[in-house]
């Protein structure tokens, strides 16, 4: 091989990252968004002040929902036709949706349209991850990888800086940023280990396989499950900082969307350390028993700061976000599991899986909430309702996480040119 040709595949793996990175920074702020503006905007369209939690939650239980659906339909179009159409399809999808959503009047239409952005923000993660995946050495890919998912996370700081500009245009800018990326994309390459099964007979994006043998399917409902706590944070915790505001007695009210920036500016360094240490100690389950452990720590200091202040807020932001930082960790694991003609599949499915799983688990969190005391309009009359649930749903996440990180073979400098029969 030239040290031509070397140059040049060297220069299309640093613009794949690039573009992947620049990816997901979109899909993040689109992610988050509704989260960040959830108050403002439901308040914008006439939803009364003691419903703002619950049509809140539903709007955005129908976000991850579309996830859910999209999550399947690109990671299956990813194995079957190619990566690089799911990078330009799913943008264009929730680009116009949140275009869309500058204009809603209703909660129902609201709803619908973060169903449709839901689906269309499905696919980039796992695209993106497949491709760097696929297309570095297997020593070096965590470092590709990690580098995707730091740069993208700081979409979150981004959406918090243009929600400043009012709800719709924050949605404006959104749809904006999609259609500069889509620009930015031509001229990217399709993942070479795709390309040696594109035209083999052998099945490709077929999620039935993931259900088909038991073993297969175990290690799939895995990969899921040692992500569920870091969405806890950010889609319970996190997201409804307001209401546990008022739970802990803060003297003023917390911001979900200064709360969210910071907390995935933890992400992001918390992101760097754990593909460091994966890098260092060759151990991708290693650098997840600790983050998983640490993480819990980070969520006690936080449900224990009666009286929080902004200060400690933003602090405590950033400790729980770096706590949780092993989203690009996790995602890796789940694309070094499988082989080539699953891999989109598996690894657009697995993250969507997890932020999907907020359906249930903040179904769980407002079922423990009633039973510490029952809900009145306005909230639980007890704060100790809302600590309590969620010192408890941290714990069962905590340890479904563990006991499924248990299950997973280690995966560090795995060769990936194997397809699954």
């Amino acid at each position: 091989m030239t040290n031509t040709h070397t140059a040049k595949i060297s220069r299309n793996v640093i613009l794949l990252i690039i573009v992947a990175a620049l990816g997901y920074f979109v899909d993040i702020y689109d992610l988050l968004i509704f989260s960040i503006l959830r108050k403002e905007s439901l308040l914008a369209i006439g939803v009364p002040a003691d419903q703002i939690l619950s049509k809140g939650l539903y709007i955005q239980n129908m976000q991850m929902f579309g996830l859910l659906i999209g999550g399947i339909l690109w990671g299956v179009i990813g194995d079957k036709f190619g990566r690089i159409k799911v990078l330009f399809g799913s943008i264009m999808l929730y680009s116009a949706a949140n275009f869309a959503n500058g204009f809603v009047t209703d909660v129902e239409t609201y709803a619908i349209i973060r169903l449709i952005a839901g689906i269309g923000l499905a696919g980039e993660l796992g695209a993106g991850i497949t491709l760097v995946s696929e297309s570095m050495s297997k020593e070096n890919r965590g470092y590709g990888t990690s580098l995707v998912a730091i740069i993208g996370l700081f979409g979150a700081v981004a959406a918090a800086q243009a929600a400043r500009f009012g709800w719709q245009k924050a949605y404006f800018i959104g749809g904006g940023l999609g259609v500069l990326l889509l620009l930015l994309r031509i001229g990217t390459f399709e993942s070479g280990l795709y390309k040696q099964v594109k035209n083999s007979t052998i099945s490709k994006g077929n999620i039935l396989m993931l259900f088909n043998n038991g073993k297969r399917f175990w290690k799939y409902l895995c990969c899921i499950l040692i992500g569920m706590p870091l969405w806890f944070v950010v889609g319970i915790l996190i997201t409804l900082s307001p209401e546990f505001g008022k739970a802990l007695g803060a003297p003023t009210p917390l911001s979900a969307g200064t709360g969210i920036m910071y907390t995935y500016i933890g992400i992001s360094i918390g992101g760097i350390f754990a593909g460091l240490l994966a890098q260092f100690t060759r151990s991708r389950k290693l650098t997840m028993l600790i983050f998983l452990l640490v993480s819990v720590i980070s969520v006690v200091c936080y449900l224990r700061a009666t009286g929080i202040t902004q200060n400690q807020f933003v602090w405590l932001c950033l400790f729980m976000g770096t706590c949780v930082g092993y989203w690009a960790t996790f995602v890796t694991i789940a694309s070094e599991q499988f082989g080539t003609n699953l891999r989109a599949t598996v690894t657009t499915t697995v993250p969507n899986f997890v932020r999907g799983a907020l359906i249930p688990i903040s179904f769980s969190f407002l079922f423990f909430v009633k039973q510490f005391n029952p809900l009145t309009p306005k909230g639980p009359k007890q704060p100790e309702a809302m600590i309590n649930s969620g010192y408890i749903m941290m714990a069962i996440l905590t340890f479904i996480a563990l006991f499924a990180l248990s299950q997973l073979k280690e995966s560090f400098g795995k060769d990936l040119d194997y397809v699954e029969e």
